[in-house]
């Protein structure tokens, strides 16, 4: 039966000409504040470090994913931050800086952000008033992550628990 969806689907995808490669609308933070003026949205943030590489495959696989990246574009603004890089950053009137650290330190937004609890990958939702709703940090597959962007994307957060939620989540995947 999944076999004979498989063929379903990859017939529809070479009749409509091929999978059309989407990819995630990355920004900084301080773009998404100013889109978020204009047309308030929800935010993600993939909060990462250069050396990190459960963080490179989360790219590779889950938001290179086409419905993934296709459902973080049209539901968020999504921003990517380092959570060692040297540039100071301006969110809600406020300058973030990097703190010099040992052999490598950390950016005071990311900390800020993940209250302190600095893991990678880490991905962080934000309402449309950027205030944190909460941090999920780890390594997520696209069907997993799939679960927890519409979980935090469709409000789903503020009357069901994450529990109930689940086990009546039809994937797209």
């Amino acid at each position: 039966m999944k076999f004979s969806r498989y063929i379903t689907t990859l017939l529809l995808i070479l009749s409509l000409g091929g999978l059309q490669a989407q990819k995630v609308n990355w920004m900084s933070i301080e773009q998404a504040e100013a889109a978020s003026k204009k047309e308030p949205r929800k935010v993600i943030v993939d909060v990462y470090t250069d050396w990190c590489g459960w963080c490179k495959r989360m790219d590779q696989t889950t938001f290179s994913n086409p419905v993934i990246a296709e459902y973080i574009n049209q539901n968020y603004y999504a921003v990517k931050l380092d959570a060692e890089q040297k540039d100071s950053i301006t969110f809600k009137d406020h300058t973030f800086k990097f703190v010099a650290q040992g052999r490598r330190g950390y950016h005071e937004l990311a900390a800020a952000l993940l209250n302190g609890k600095m893991s990678y990958p880490n991905i962080v939702y934000m309402n449309e008033q950027m205030q944190v709703i909460q941090a999920v940090p780890g390594y997520q597959d696209a069907k997993s992550f799939e679960k927890i962007i519409k979980f935090f994307g469709e409000d789903h957060f503020q009357n069901i628990s994450w529990e109930d939620y689940q086990k009546n989540f039809v994937s797209e995947l």
